[in-house]
């Protein structure tokens, strides 16, 4: 978990291709909020195929609005109301180890799909069409991973030093991780948005958010 050395160099080498559309020197200057690197135990899970689009977030929240999707079936993204749903739902957030084993799906690339800069054609904000759905899946099965930015249960801390091996969330006062959001300032404005893609890109929450319920494998009888 976490941005590796392996990873930076991809990105330079993306820069030195001529593949930024800016100097990267506050990418890589804040890269220590994604290190040290290292290895996290993550116990099985359940994690939902895609964010919570805005016909789901109504199951919960039938008065919600979003202005800033363009359909029911687009990406929910939440502010005000956010407590509401975790309120509500019976489910909870991934923790931000969770997320990104979700989003690496056993790589160790820049994305699930490997080292080259990801294009505008990586962000899915709609799964109306299930055929265009289907082809973005990771080897998980999981899509969207980094199109919105997606609300973890951690607190915000601006490195990895001393957190958890165990994939718990970290905990205490103060706003919450979020990952992906490269969607959410679509189209792009040519200002290396695709960073957000990054399958370890982290940052603190700002204002909406998308929210990707995760519940526990189910045990017990007739759940083998």
């Amino acid at each position: 978990m976490g941005l590796s050395d392996a990873e930076l160099d991809a990105v330079r080498a993306i820069e030195r291709a001529d593949g930024a559309d800016d100097d990267l020197e506050s990418f890589f200057a804040g890269a220590a909020q994604a290190r040290p690197v290292r290895e996290v135990r993550v116990e099985p899970f359940m994690i939902a195929r895609h964010p919570l689009t805005v016909a789901q977030v109504r199951h919960w929240l039938p008065e919600y609005e979003d202005s800033f999707a363009d359909s029911a079936s687009s990406t929910a993204r939440l502010e005000d109301d956010l407590d509401d749903l975790l309120a509500t739902w019976p489910f909870r957030l991934p923790s931000e180890a969770e997320w990104e084993y979700a989003a690496r799906a056993g790589t160790t690339t820049l994305t699930f799909r490997g080292d080259d800069r990801p294009d505008e054609d990586h962000v899915l904000d709609d799964f109306a069409d299930e055929e265009r759905t289907a082809a973005a899946e990771n080897a998980f099965g999981l899509v969207a991973v980094g199109s919105a930015n997606e609300i973890c249960a951690d607190v915000w801390i601006p490195h990895f030093t001393d957190a958890p091996v165990d994939a718990r969330p970290r905990t205490g006062d103060g706003p919450r991780v979020v990952r992906g959001g490269a969607g959410d300032v679509h189209p792009w404005q040519g200002c290396d948005e695709w960073l957000l893609l990054l399958s370890a890109t982290r940052y603190e929450i700002q204002d909406f958010t998308a929210v990707r319920p995760v519940a526990a494998v189910p045990t017990g009888p007739g759940h083998a």
